[in-house]
């Protein structure tokens, strides 16, 4: 006989949601994990003791964390979502007939809570997996990724003419403000960038030809007054865009992120490392771990960069810039006299310090007038130049062992760590928690939203990380049968098993 299914809408009166989510739901054992008492004596200063009861702390970043743990970014679909689920609803301690907060409440309090309780709520679940054993702390794994901003290239809009810093008005300097700052420019710096822009679209097969009604778009000469912290920057591959950069250390035991931050989009992956790794390092000597070996790409490949990590006693395995060359040919480094020596035996001596259009040290080093200009050797050696010089790095010394470095087989050994470690924990991030795209404004807004996908990334592998232990256990033989056998310290493994902590 076939069975039907009646519904009767009817108000349930012994219903507890305790006995309805089940010891081992996800949520449930995440309620567990952490003593959420903090975040109440973290956020107590931002309160005033009088007025209307606020949400509740703890509540707040239960239902933050569940965002991103359900790739949800949307504060209005995150309460619907929230109100469907009993475990949630038992992880955030509401009733089944219990209004959740509005989700204007939720931006409201995203602003007002600071960038430091995040952190700190980012260190006591790094403790966590610390503790677990899920960190070694010895090799760390550097990377950076684009994050969308929430704005549009539709946005922006050009810069205004500034005064020269030098000017002063009525005997004081003109120093702009912080917000003027990023919507306006030095009048020198914008007609340098129209000139450069006018030559590209007037010249013979260029931009201009191709696409008339083209904009070429800088962060020189314009904006966005959406964000007006929200970077231009490119990808290979990929168009322009309105980005954040999201930096990212993973250690390399199980893959637990160990520091993540957000920063301007339009600065070089290098210029971003010395920043970094002081906190990397204040992170694991709290928790009694020690940094050996440094890991990243060629996008943090820099002289500088080397020198300080050598300093900190740590081993940069960064590959250097594919045009650098280790040695001159037909010339030889005499370290003793800090000079090149041609194939003509002249020297080419050090002169002085100087910048590079990059911003870096680099070192002159030029031969003397007279030797070039009667050496036999000129025309195939400097035909053009009246004398033989050579620019160098002032780190070149460093980025020689980097060079060699790479070429070893532990250099290729920690290429493939590389891939294998930090390059799955971006793809995770960017389609699994939430931050292919940063819902907020503002870049301590952005390193708030980066900081709450970490600690859900971290919560999840702590949470399906199941230790296994083995027991063996010995069998004693009676003298007569020791005698007979050849393997007298042989130990027989009779039992093992694994159990979870969890």
């Amino acid at each position: 006989m076939q069975g039907k299914k009646d519904f009767h809408d009817k108000v349930s009166t012994h219903f507890r949601l305790s006995e309805r989510v089940p010891t081992h739901n996800f949520y449930r054992r995440l309620g567990d994990v952490l003593d959420w008492e903090f975040l109440r004596q973290q956020t107590r200063p931002v309160y005033s003791h009088t007025g209307q009861p606020s949400l509740d702390p703890v509540v707040f970043f239960k239902l933050v964390l569940v965002g991103r743990l359900e790739n949800i970014v949307s504060d209005r679909r995150l309460i619907e979502q929230c109100a469907l689920r009993l475990d949630i609803l038992y992880f955030l301690g509401y009733e089944v007939d219990e209004d959740l907060p509005w989700h204007s409440t939720i931006s409201r309090t995203r602003q007002l809570y600071p960038a430091a309780v995040f952190e700190h709520l980012f260190d006591q679940v790094f403790r966590q997996c610390v503790r677990a054993g899920l960190v070694a702390g010895d090799t760390q794994v550097v990377d950076s990724a684009p994050v969308k901003a929430a704005a549009s290239l539709d946005s922006l809009r050009e810069k205004q003419a500034t005064l020269a810093p030098s000017l002063t008005v009525a005997g004081e300097p003109v120093t702009p403000a912080p917000a003027a700052a990023v919507r306006s420019a030095p009048a020198h710096q914008l007609r340098r960038e129209a000139t450069r822009r006018a030559k590209r679209q007037g010249a013979p097969g260029g931009l201009g030809a191709r696409h008339p009604k083209a904009q070429l778009l800088s962060n020189k000469t314009h904006y966005s007054p959406t964000d007006p912290e929200a970077r231009i920057s490119v990808k290979p591959g990929k168009a322009r865009a309105l980005n954040y950069l999201c930096s990212v250390a993973v250690d390399t035991a199980t893959g637990i992120i160990s520091h993540i931050q957000a920063d301007f989009a339009d600065r070089r992956d290098s210029t971003h490392l010395p920043g970094l790794v002081p906190l990397l390092q204040t992170r694991l000597v709290a928790n009694e771990l020690t940094l050996r070996d440094f890991v990243a790409d060629t996008g943090y490949s820099n002289g500088f960069n080397y020198a300080f990590l050598e300093q900190q006693g740590v081993t940069p395995w960064i590959p250097v810039f594919g045009a650098y060359k280790p040695v001159a040919e037909g010339f030889t480094y005499e370290a003793e006299a800090d000079a090149f020596r041609c194939p003509a035996g002249k020297l080419l001596p050090f002169r002085n310090f100087a910048t590079s259009q990059d911003g870096n040290w680099v070192k002159n080093y030029r031969a003397a007038y007279q030797d070039c200009q009667q050496c036999p050797l000129k025309m195939s050696c400097t035909p053009a130049a009246p004398q033989q010089k050579f620019v160098r790095s002032a780190f070149d010394t460093a980025y020689r062992r980097a060079w060699h470095r790479q070429r070893s087989r532990a250099g290729q050994r920690m290429r493939v760590v590389r891939q294998r470690t930090v390059e799955p924990v971006f793809g995770s991030l960017l389609h699994h928690y939430g931050l292919r795209r940063v819902g907020t404004k503002g870049r301590v807004a952005a390193h708030k939203a980066m900081l709450l996908s970490a600690i859900a990334y971290n919560l999840k592998k702590l949470l399906k990380h199941q230790p296994k232990r083995v027991v063996s256990l010995a069998l004693a033989l009676q003298p007569g049968l020791q005698r007979q056998s050849k393997s007298l310290f042989r130990v027989w493994l009779l039992a093992d098993y694994s159990y979870s902590v969890l």
